[in-house]
C-alpha cells in the first residue's frame, strides 16, 4: 500500500468519523471509494436481518448523462433477500471480498451470478466489479460496498490487487462510521418518539388525536424551513413543536373536558397550561426540551401584545412561539375535533388573514400561507379517521392482549 494512500486514509477516517447523518455519510463513501479504485460508479447495500437494502448510489456516467439530483430520484432504496444467488449477497454471508475482472464471464459454477438487469434498462455495461463487506469491530457484517468499472485511459480495466487492498481497509472505517450514524439515527427517532407519546398523554387528556402533533410539526417545519433557518433548527423546532400543550396535564378535568364556554375564572386556569408546561420542561440541558420550553410558554402570546400569558409583543415573543401559533391554530381550524367538524378551507383561510398582525407575525403568517400546497399534502396524509375519534369513548372495548 503506498504511503500516500495510508495518509489519505488517515485523513478519510477523521473524515468519516464526523459526519452522524446517514445519507451524506453514506454518499462520501461512496464518492470517497470511487476516487481510491477510479470507479465509474457504485453503490452501497445495507444488511437488516434477511435484507440487503439498496441506500446508496453514484455514477459518473449518469451524472454526466441526467445530473445528480435525477440520477438519484431514479435509483431509488429497494431491497433484496441476503441469498448467495447475488453477488453483493453472497459477499455478505461468506464476509469475503470478490474481485471480478468481467462479470460476463463468471463461470456458470459459481454461486452467484451478475444480473444485467438494470444495465438493459438504463443503457449501461457493467465490466469489471469489486465487492467488499462492510464489516465493524466485531467482524459483523454492517452492508456491502460494491464499485462498478474501474477506468483507466478512458478504457475500463480490471480492479487491482492494490484497489482491492486499500478498499477493505477503507470499509472497515466505513462499516464502523455507518453503524455509528444508524445508532444516532435510532437514538433520534427514540426521542422523537418519546416526544410524540408523553405529548400524546396530554391529547388523549384533552381528546385530541396523535396525528394534531403530527401535523403541527410538519406545519412548523414548512414555516421555519422556508423562513430560511439551517437545517439543524429546522429538525430542532420540528422536534419540539409536538411539547407545546404538554401542560395541560396539570389541568383538571373539569375545566379541560367541560363541554360548554368556560368562565372567566376557569379561563385563567386553563391559560396556565403555558405556565405549567415552562415548569415541567425547565432547567433540562437538552437541546430540544430548552426549545419545547420556550415553546410551551410562548405558543399562545400574540403579536399585538393581546395574548397570555405574558402579553408580549411583536418580536418580544420568541420566533418558535410565534411559528407554533400559526401551525398550532391552523390545525385547530382545518381538523375536526370530537366537539366540531372542520371548518372549510376558504374560512380557515379567511380567519388566518382576518388576524394577520394582531394575532400572528405577518411575515410567518405569509409564509405558511405561501405554501400551502405542501400544508395540504401534511393535512392529508395525517388526516384523522373516526377510529382515531372512538377511542376517546371505547376504553371499556379495548383488547387488552394486544397492548402486552
Amino acid at each position: 500500500m503506498l504511503i500516500e494512500n495510508i495518509q489519505k486514509l488517515i485523513d478519510i477516517g477523521i473524515a468519516l468519523s464526523s459526519i452522524h447523518n446517514l445519507d451524506k455519510l453514506l454518499d462520501l463513501i461512496l464518492s470517497t471509494a470511487q476516487t481510491l479504485t477510479n470507479a465509474d460508479s457504485g453503490s452501497i447495500y445495507l444488511v437488516e436481518k434477511d435484507k440487503l437494502i439498496f441506500k446508496a448510489s453514484r455514477s459518473n456516467t449518469y451524472f454526466t448523462r441526467w445530473g445528480e439530483e435525477k440520477t438519484k430520484k431514479i435509483f431509488k432504496n429497494f431491497e433484496m433477500p441476503v441469498t448467495k444467488n447475488s453477488i453483493a449477497g453472497y459477499v455478505a454471508l461468506t464476509l469475503q471480498p470478490l474481485n471480478i475482472p468481467d462479470v460476463r464471464k463468471i463461470p456458470s459454477e459459481c454461486e452467484y451470478h451478475y444480473n444485467p438487469t438494470l444495465d438493459k434498462k438504463y443503457n449501461y455495461e457493467t465490466i469489471s466489479m469489486l465487492v467488499t463487506p462492510l464489516l465493524n469491530n466485531n467482524n459483523k457484517i454492517i452492508g456491502v460496498l460494491q464499485l462498478i468499472n474501474s477506468i483507466q485511459e478512458n478504457k475500463i480495466v480490471p480492479f487491482t490487487e492494490e484497489h482491492q487492498k486499500i478498499t477493505l481497509y477503507f470499509s472497515s472505517q466505513a462499516a464502523v462510521a455507518i453503524q455509528n450514524a444508524k445508532l444516532t439515527d435510532e437514538l433520534k427517532n427514540a426521542h422523537l418518539d418519546t416526544i410524540l407519546r408523553l405529548a400524546s398523554a396530554t391529547e388523549i387528556r384533552d381528546k385530541e388525536t396523535a396525528n394534531h402533533l403530527k401535523r403541527v410539526s410538519h406545519y412548523s417545519r414548512i414555516i421555519a424551513k422556508n423562513l430560511g433557518f439551517s437545517k439543524e433548527d429546522v429538525e430542532l423546532i420540528f422536534l419540539a413543536s409536538p411539547m407545546h400543550d404538554i401542560g395541560k396535564v396539570g389541568i383538571p378535568d373539569s375545566i379541560l373536558l367541560k363541554p360548554g364556554k368556560l368562565t372567566p375564572e376557569e379561563r385563567k386556569i386553563m391559560e396556565k397550561h403555558t405556565i405549567i408546561g415552562a415548569i415541567i420542561l425547565k432547567d433540562s440541558p437538552v437541546e430540544i426540551l430548552v426549545k419545547s420550553r420556550i415553546i410551551s410558554l410562548t405558543h399562545h402570546e400574540k403579536f399585538d401584545g393581546t395574548g397570555y400569558p405574558r402579553g408580549l409583543k411583536g418580536k418580544e415573543i420568541p420566533i418558535e412561539g410565534r411559528i407554533i401559533a400559526v401551525a398550532d391554530v391552523y390545525d385547530a381550524l382545518s381538523s375536526k375535533r370530537y366537539y366540531k367538524d372542520a371548518f372549510p378551507e376558504e374560512k380557515v383561510i379567511k380567519i388566518l388573514q382576518e388576524n394577520r398582525g394582531t394575532h400572528f407575525d405577518p411575515e410567518i403568517l405569509d409564509v405558511f400561507l405561501k405554501n400551502m400546497n405542501e400544508v395540504k399534502i401534511i393535512r392529508e396524509t395525517y388526516i384523522d379517521k373516526e377510529e382515531d375519534f372512538d377511542k376517546f369513548s371505547n376504553f371499556d372495548k379495548i383488547d387488552f392482549s394486544k397492548l402486552i
